[in-house]
């Protein structure tokens, strides 16, 4: 890798380690999206998958007085069913699935209505969260915009939302390591140390920074600038992914 590649995946990575630590979300989406257009999708997936377990781990740490154990707990029997049954087949998407699939998310999501959406701290919904969460990791590389649809309508406050969404995404992310870095590739390290060195530290950066735009967010400018982030961002992807189709 080039010096220019490794300063170019820094700054990436820095701003949407900055924005993911703002709302919980959406960086993932525009970090994987820009990773697929360099690279393969199993090196992507590792990348994406190291930078934001750093992220999302440090963003938990952060916020570790607000994070509801219970329901990471309960979100890790989802996972584990999931894992296991991309184990079974193990499955590798081309980069045209993993943009119609990132672009359609969110778009998915807004359209349920509102008396079926379901709730993390209900019944059966944590693990619900992490089963559809893990399968959208596995398949796209990304799970906020799936992971927001069971939080958004919880008695959780944006602070509570952020931290227990990290700590769930902390544990997909590892699964995802796993399954591309171990089982797929077999090299984990694929994309070069350098690469990952500086993917880590600007994720952490990038995290810290986002804290004190956080603070100033009320909840409700918080959960309207989530919806059109994402969904502006779903667009872009739906795109590109069904232009990639179409060519072949």
């Amino acid at each position: 890798m080039t010096p220019g590649f490794v300063f170019v995946i820094g700054l990436v990575v820095l701003g949407t380690s900055f924005l993911s630590g703002i709302f919980g979300m959406a960086g993932g989406m525009i970090l994987m999206g820009l990773l697929l257009m360099l690279m393969s999708v199993p090196a992507a997936m590792i990348l994406h998958g190291i930078t934001q377990a750093a992220s999302n781990g440090w963003r938990a740490f952060l916020w570790r007085a607000y994070v509801d154990w219970a329901i990471l707990a309960r979100y890790g029997v989802g996972s584990a069913i999931a894992f296991g049954l991309f184990m079974a087949v193990q499955f590798v998407p081309d980069r045209a699935l993993v943009f119609i699939l990132m672009g359609l998310m969110p778009f998915l999501i807004a359209a349920l209505p509102h008396r079926f959406s379901p709730r993390a701290d209900r019944p059966l919904g944590a693990e619900a969260c992490g089963f559809i969460g893990t399968a959208l990791q596995l398949l796209s590389g990304v799970s906020g915009p799936a992971l927001d649809i069971f939080f958004v309508r919880t008695l959780l406050d944006r602070r509570s939302v952020v931290a227990t969404k990290a700590v769930c995404q902390v544990a997909t992310h590892l699964i995802k390591l796993v399954y591309f870095g171990g089982v797929i590739s077999g090299n984990i390290a694929e994309t070069g140390w350098p690469v990952l060195g500086i993917s880590v530290a600007t994720a952490l950066a990038g995290t810290s920074l986002s804290r004190a735009i956080l603070e100033r967010l009320t909840d409700v400018q918080f959960r309207l600038w989530t919806q059109r982030l994402v969904l502006a961002v779903g667009a872009v992807y739906l795109i590109q992914g069904l232009a990639a189709f179409a060519g072949g």
